[in-house]
C-alpha cells in the first residue's frame, strides 16, 4: 500500500540535498528568529514556521507570506545549534508553494521568480532592466523616481547594459536545465 508523505516529510525531502539537519530536529530555541533581520516583517517567525511544519500545518504554512520575506542572509542557518539549514528551508517553501500554485496573491516574489526563470531559460542570463518595468509601479511614483536615479547612475558607470547578453548555444543549455528542474510552461 502506497502512502502519501506528510507535509513534514515533503519538506524534509526538499531539504535532503542541502545536507542540513531535518526540520524535525528543531528544539525551538528561537536563535533562527533572533538572528533574522526580516523576522519583524514576517507574519510567522522562522521558529514558528518550523513548528507549523512539524505539526503538518500545510495550509497554514502555505497561506503565510513569511518565507517570501527571507533575506537569504543565512544567519539563521549559521547559528542553529542543531544544524538546520533554515534559509534553505525558506527557499524550499518558496519552490514548493510555486509548484503547488499555493501562495498569497499580490506578492511580488512568486511573480518575480517566474519571470526570472523564464528569462534565464530564454537567454541563459539575467537581465534586470527587462524585469524592472513589471514591478516599478508597485511602489508608486517615489519608487519610480528612486529606481530611475539608480538606473541612471548604473548606466553612467557602465553597469547597466541597454541590450541583454545571450549565451552561446542556448538550446543545449535548456536541455541541461530541463534535466535539473521541470521547465513546463517556462520553455
Amino acid at each position: 500500500m502506497i502512502t502519501r508523505p506528510s507535509f513534514r516529510e515533503e519538506v524534509a525531502h526538499l531539504l535532503y540535498a542541502t545536507e542540513g539537519s531535518p526540520v524535525h530536529h528543531c528544539i525551538q530555541c528561537g536563535l533562527c528568529t533572533a538572528s533574522c533581520p526580516a523576522a519583524e516583517f514576517m507574519e510567522h517567525s522562522p521558529r514558528q514556521i518550523i513548528a507549523m511544519i512539524a505539526a503538518n500545518l500545510k495550509d497554514a504554512v502555505l497561506s503565510s507570506s513569511s518565507f517570501w520575506y527571507c533575506a537569504s542572509c543565512y544567519q539563521c542557518s549559521l547559528r542553529c545549534p542543531r544544524g538546520i539549514n533554515v534559509a534553505d528551508m525558506m527557499y524550499a517553501l518558496k519552490r514548493y508553494s510555486m509548484w503547488k500554485n499555493r501562495y498569497k496573491r499580490g506578492l511580488i516574489g512568486p511573480d518575480f521568480s517566474k519571470r526570472f526563470v523564464k528569462m534565464i531559460v530564454r537567454t541563459g542570463k539575467s537581465f534586470e532592466p527587462a524585469l524592472a518595468p513589471s514591478f516599478i509601479l508597485k511602489y508608486g511614483w517615489r519608487g519610480v523616481l528612486h529606481d530611475a536615479r539608480m538606473g541612471l547612475a548604473l548606466f553612467l558607470k557602465g553597469r547597466f547594459p541597454l541590450l541583454p547578453a545571450r549565451i552561446k548555444r542556448v538550446k543545449p543549455f535548456r536541455r541541461v536545465l530541463g534535466r535539473v528542474i521541470p521547465l513546463g510552461e517556462v520553455a
